[in-house]
């Protein structure tokens, strides 16, 4: 069985202004795994070993931050089944999509739902009210939200969690 240190996951990157051209080049040279938000052009995941990305911040450090939990020093994972609604909702909804910047409390706050019909379908949120659109916040919890375009109602299920 492998090691913590020795297993794929996602972590996340706050990229510092401009800098993002070299750090992509460099995540191919290194043929690693990564994902930007076309709507947070800041951000990059990294899925990767951990090993791989406390050398790269090191290596970096003058171009990037890698996410730490907030109670330690530990880098944040972030969990596979939350990446990947996140990236489905980026990557689905590009044109209705609005950057709420870091995962706040308050984005988690009103009903959980999952969207049952249209191009969003399948994902999980939180219906929140902005400028008077219900709109789906999906978040990678404390580092980045993001708000989908209006969702008719319709096209919501109540979900306990």
């Amino acid at each position: 069985m492998e090691t913590r240190e020795k297993q794929k996951r996602w972590y996340a990157a706050k990229v510092h202004f401009n800098r993002m051209l070299p750090i992509k080049e460099q995540l191919i040279a290194d043929r690693q795994e990564f994902y930007v938000p076309e709507v947070v052009p800041s951000l990059v995941f990294l899925y990767c070993e951990e090993e791989y990305v406390v050398q790269f911040e090191q290596k970096n450090f003058h171009r990037l931050w890698i996410y730490r939990n907030p109670e330690s020093t530990k880098l944040a994972t972030i969990p596979d089944q939350e990446m990947e609604v996140f990236v489905f909702v980026c990557s689905a909804g590009k044109q209705g999509l609005t950057y709420l910047g870091d995962d706040k409390p308050e984005y988690h706050q009103g009903d959980k739902v999952r969207v049952t019909e249209g191009p969003f379908k399948g994902a999980v949120g939180h219906i929140k009210r902005i400028k008077k659109d219900r709109r789906l916040i999906v978040s990678v919890k404390g580092i980045a939200a993001v708000a989908t375009a209006f969702i008719h109602p319709q096209f919501l299920e109540k979900i306990e969690g």
